[in-house]
């Protein structure tokens, strides 16, 4: 890769330690952690403070979720006993509810609480000129080291009459005040999931259309039947194998011709939400002018450390990959910002087998580590023991039985390689397990752990039992029967000695 180094002059002095290009997730904790370990930081945002994830992706998603879930749950009110009308979805009140939860959280990532932290934030425009220089809007910076936390956007399809429908993405949905009546959702992935389950409960007739053959194509075949399962049965018609092949319009009339097993129809729609997957923002800041490079996966590419073509610039969060979870920027940021400010004297490097994932559909999917797919993939060698939520007493007492846990071990030991979590607030049952997983703590551990009754959590240690039953040793129980059975004096000592010495019993 070429470098260009011996381009550009290194500044003898520098006016800052850091300057972190972008405000999101990554952005927001390299500023935060930079300016806690005393270093001069600057923070330059071109667009609103908070990013993706405060503005138009996990705040505004799960606030808009947890409106639907209360509708849905009005609506099934009587398999708890209760009676009375369902609850009246008033759309633009839940969009305004949204816009408040947006409200209420942006102080956390505000420019008051930056500067109070000592950071100094710039908004405007970023562009590296240099290694070591930053020009905001055609002011210069020098800085020792540039973090890149740049984001990611919508990928829009070249899709024929798209253009002309006013099409949604995950950044523009926000916008609506009306409910769709026909809402059409492009892509089944974790995003496409979860719009198109809440815009069904909230009252809109949705089809969500996948090219690939399942949803969810991450998770093993029986989590994807499970949540199109639940997807059907509130409402949503699912498309999987089916091609988009153009819009057509007319009168402002919309539908989608398509192509499933051969046969060509159509899908008339009010809106549609593209949701086929995000893309890096590695253009228009100047990585190309330093020959700066980006993988095929289109990420700009970086070392183990997180560092690019130039040791001064790193990139962390949904610009550098491989994932784009805001909890893997901030993790990530943390390497970025210290290998940026301590190298070569320390370099950070990002570990990332425990890395949790929650699909917030209704029951939620979570997942740490592998799953069954991954590790047949891989030609890695496992056991799974399960536990299904219908035994959980608090699963019971809720209504909420439907799910189960899978958890993979290395064959004859408890060591964790990866759990899936389907049920009722399985993204905060799964902390447990990434714990475990990244403190080296086996099913044992979390068996000989106590857990509040009733909890969801009981489930994790009900899994581990599961585990310890299918483990225990047949020798072992019998000597045990043998010696309560002597105690009991229903057999002689004698009986119980050659046993335990593997004499053959009378």
């Amino acid at each position: 890769m070429t470098t260009g180094r011996g381009t550009w002059s290194r500044p003898r002095r520098y006016d800052r330690n850091l300057v972190v290009i972008g405000a999101g997730s990554a952005g927001l904790v390299s500023a935060y952690l930079g300016a806690a370990l005393r270093a001069g930081v600057t923070l330059v945002e071109g667009d609103r403070m908070g990013g993706d994830c405060l503005n138009t992706g996990c705040v505004p998603s799960k606030a808009i979720i947890r409106s639907a879930r209360l509708a849905a749950d009005s609506r099934r009110a009587a398999s708890f006993g209760l009676s009375g009308p369902a609850l009246a979805v008033d759309f633009a009140a839940v969009m305004g509810r949204v816009q408040a939860k947006i409200a209420a959280i942006a102080p956390h990532d505000s420019v008051e609480r930056f500067s109070a932290l000592g950071v100094d934030v710039r908004r405007g425009h970023a562009r590296i000129v240099s290694p070591w220089c930053v020009e905001v809007d055609g002011s210069p910076i020098t800085t020792r080291a540039i973090v890149i936390a740049a984001g990611a956007e919508p990928i829009v399809p070249d899709l024929p009459g798209l253009a002309e429908t006013d099409y949604l993405t995950p950044e523009t949905l926000w916008r609506l005040r009306s409910l769709p009546s026909r809402l059409l959702v492009l892509g089944g992935g974790p995003i496409g999931c979860e719009m198109a389950q809440a815009f069904a409960q909230l009252g809109s007739q949705v089809t969500l259309l996948q090219q690939a053959p399942r949803l969810l194509m991450r998770e093993d075949d029986e989590v994807s039947a499970f949540v199109t399962e639940r997807l059907a049965a509130d409402g949503v018609r699912i498309l999987t194998g089916t091609k988009a092949v153009a819009i057509e319009s007319t009168g402002g009339v919309h539908a989608l011709r398509i192509t499933q097993d051969g046969v060509d129809s159509t899908v008339p729609f009010d809106a549609i939400l593209i949701t086929i997957g995000r893309r890096a923002r590695t253009s228009g800041y100047g990585l190309e002018e330093l020959e700066i490079g980006i993988t095929p996966k289109q990420t700009v590419a970086t070392n183990a450390f997180l560092q690019t073509s130039h040791p001064s610039i790193v990139a962390c969060g949904d610009v550098a990959g491989p994932y784009q979870f805001t909890h893997a920027a901030a993790y990530q940021a943390q390497s970025a910002v210290l290998t940026g400010l301590f190298a070569p004297f320390y370099r950070s490097r990002p570990d990332y087998t425990v890395m949790p994932a929650v699909t917030f559909t209704d029951p939620e999917v979570a997942r740490v580590g592998l799953n069954e797919r991954e590790a047949k993939a891989q030609g890695i060698a496992y056991e799974c023991v399960r536990y299904d939520l219908h035994e959980l007493d608090r699963a019971i007492v809720d209504g909420a039985t439907e799910g189960f846990l899978k958890v993979l071990t290395q064959p004859g030991k408890d060591r964790i390689i990866g759990a899936t979590i389907v049920g009722a607030h399985a993204g905060e049952t799964l902390v447990e397990f990434a714990l475990a997983m990244r403190h080296g703590i086996g099913l044992k551990g979390v068996l000989n752990t106590v857990h509040a009754y009733p909890t969801y959590a009981e489930a994790n240690r009900y899994v581990a039992g599961a585990w310890r039953r299918a483990h225990a040793s047949p020798t072992a129980l019998g000597l045990l029967a043998r010696f309560h059975a002597w105690r009991r004096g229903t057999a002689g000592l004698s009986t119980f000695n050659r046993t335990e010495q593997g004499a053959p019993s009378a």
